[in-house]
């Protein structure tokens, strides 16, 4: 973070927007001068029209708003020092002094011992909560997480389609037509050859959540990210079992999370019991084998604590093998590097799973991500 003098708006919106990059955010040298622009336009004795005005220039994205909330909390609330990069060790126990009611900060103030409160730093989430168990998260730290959700669930897998489209590069598809009519700008010689290339269609995405008890302390936040999936993709499916399966991919649909959570709750009526992952994945295949198609990435997300029949799991695992592309199963017991699939559920299972992931932090969901990124051609 460069050294700057303390006390004056520069000062302070140079630190701003170190701050906010130190928290992900894209905040360059442009964003910085338009912040100054901004704030030669407006009147600075109004707190409120300062802050709008810098979120209007600095913030590009909707992720960055939280971001940008705790950075102007914490860079205009110190007036007698110069705001220093936090620690990422202690970025949850940052204190800032209260607000004044209106206007920006008297540098010559003094801040009172009194004035002081514990706020937590939301440009930290990320690191902080990358690895945390989600066992262990609280109820802000599940709000934070949400939004780092909606930027995992964007990332899918895709395939190659049948259809073309035109493309500069040489290749292997030759655009008869289009070279034709080309060729009639050179007295029909074919001096200039075009070509085609395949299109690229999002690969269904299934997803099958468990939440039996078991599963408990992470079904939660698992539904959650199965709600920005079917939010924020298309041709993507999503499931509940706990004794049973439930499709909840329709009442997932829809942009306010929290109804979509609450409509799901509704339509499950098996949370927190038993366990027949063996008869859930038998359902899967023969009531939903039509809507999920062949070629499809399933993604099981489950502790493989199973109550059924080891043998019908592994009858209907190797079905869902033989008509998925690949299958990924989300253990939340695997991130103990000490794990081993020992329950006979997990041994029926295993056989028919191409990889095996944690599932229980944003740091397994991310490399879910990055592995069904890796599946794009």
């Amino acid at each position: 973070m460069p050294e700057v003098a303390p006390g004056t708006v520069s000062a302070r919106l140079s630190l701003l927007a170190a701050a906010m990059r130190d928290g992900g955010g894209r905040v360059g040298v442009g964003e910085l001068l338009a912040a100054h622009r901004a704030l030669a336009a407006i009147e600075l004795d109004r707190r409120a029209d300062v802050y709008h005005a810098l979120r209007a220039v600095l913030c590009s994205a909707r992720g960055d708003l939280a971001l940008f909330d705790a950075a102007f909390a914490v860079v205009f609330s110190a007036p007698d020092r110069t705001p220093a990069a936090p620690n990422p060790d202690e970025m949850w126990q940052i204190m800032k002094p209260v607000p004044p009611a209106s206007g920006l900060p008297d540098p010559g103030a003094a801040v009172e011992e009194g004035d002081l409160a514990p706020v937590p730093a939301a440009w930290s989430d990320v690191e902080l909560l990358r690895e945390k168990d989600f066992a262990d998260y609280s109820d802000e730290e599940r709000a934070v997480a949400r939004r780092l959700f909606y930027a995992l669930a964007v990332r899918g897998p895709w395939r190659e389609s049948r259809r073309t489209r035109p493309t500069r590069k040489r290749g292997d598809i030759h655009d008869l037509r289009a070279t034709v009519r080309a060729s009639l700008r050179h007295g029909g010689e074919l001096v200039e050859r075009r070509y085609r290339a395949p299109r690229l269609r999002a690969r269904r995405l299934v997803l099958v959540c468990d939440i039996s008890g078991s599963m408990a302390p992470y079904a939660r936040m698992l539904l959650q990210y199965l709600q920005a999936c079917v939010a924020a993709r298309r041709r993507v499916e999503a499931f509940a079992f706990g004794t049973r399966l439930t499709r909840v991919t329709r009442e997932l649909a829809g942009r306010d999370p929290d109804r979509a959570l609450a409509r799901a709750s509704e339509a499950v009526h098996d949370w927190s019991g038993g366990t027949r992952i063996g008869a859930a994945i038998g359902e899967l295949n023969r009531e939903h084998g039509r809507r999920i198609g062949r070629g499809a990435l399933v993604v099981v997300l489950s502790d493989g604590w199973d109550r059924g029949d080891p043998e019908l799991l592994s009858a209907e695992m190797a079905r869902l093998h033989r008509c998925s592309y690949r299958v990924v199963w989300l253990n939340p017991l695997a991130a103990d590097a000490r794990y081993e699939p020992l329950t006979r559920g997990m041994r029926a299972a295993m056989p028919h799973v191409d990889d095996l992931l944690p599932g229980n932090s944003i740091g397994s969901l991310e490399a879910l991500a990055a592995l069904l990124d890796d599946d794009t051609p």
